[in-house]
């Protein structure tokens, strides 16, 4: 199996399309949101490419192969609006070789995880990242709309592999997951 993971999207459609590009690109099986999807937030300025029925479209398009997470800035009113599944706090997804655990961080992270021999992706950081500690690898995908270092990013998980690409088309972190 082939995952996308791409996070806090924070209704900025800039570069889904890029996204739904590289999804058919890397013949995924499942697109990842790990949350914040259409509010910018409070401390965010508008910014151009905010356009949250645009957002809402493009994971629309894509919920047949979505799983979906809920951030902090995801409201009830979001989840009621949208015509796809949005998973609290936590999810698991059993790949053939590993369990995969994930959240948007805000509550579950490397500060607050205690199952060993684990992966656990999150975002809320808006940083991307791979690292091993321990028997654990702990991955942030980053943010394909507010990146807080560099490029948006996302992530393509494969069941032995972590790749995070910029937008661009540059890897950022790579991680044999062994």
């Amino acid at each position: 199996m082939r995952l996308m993971v791409i996070s806090d999207i924070h209704g900025i459609k800039t570069n889904l399309p890029k996204i739904k590009e590289k999804y058919k690109e890397f013949d995924c099986d499942k697109l990842v949101v790990l949350g914040d999807l259409y509010y910018i937030g409070p401390r965010n300025k508008m910014i151009e490419g905010y356009d949250i029925s645009s957002v809402q479209k493009f994971l629309e398009s894509m919920k047949e192969n979505l799983i979906c997470m809920r951030g902090n800035c995801d409201s009830e009113v979001d989840i009621s609006v949208s015509n796809f599944p949005i998973i609290q706090d936590l999810s698991l997804i059993m790949m053939e070789s590993k369990d995969i655990y994930i959240t948007h961080g805000h509550i579950y992270n490397e500060s607050n995880w205690n199952k060993e021999n684990s992966i656990l992706i999150y975002g809320h950081f808006h940083i991307p990242f791979i690292k091993k500690v321990e028997t654990n690898y702990y991955i942030n995908p980053g943010s394909i709309s507010l990146p807080r270092e560099g490029r948006p990013t996302y992530l393509i998980l494969e069941e032995e592999k972590a790749t995070i690409y910029d937008v661009e088309d540059n890897i950022v972190a790579e991680e044999d997951l062994i």
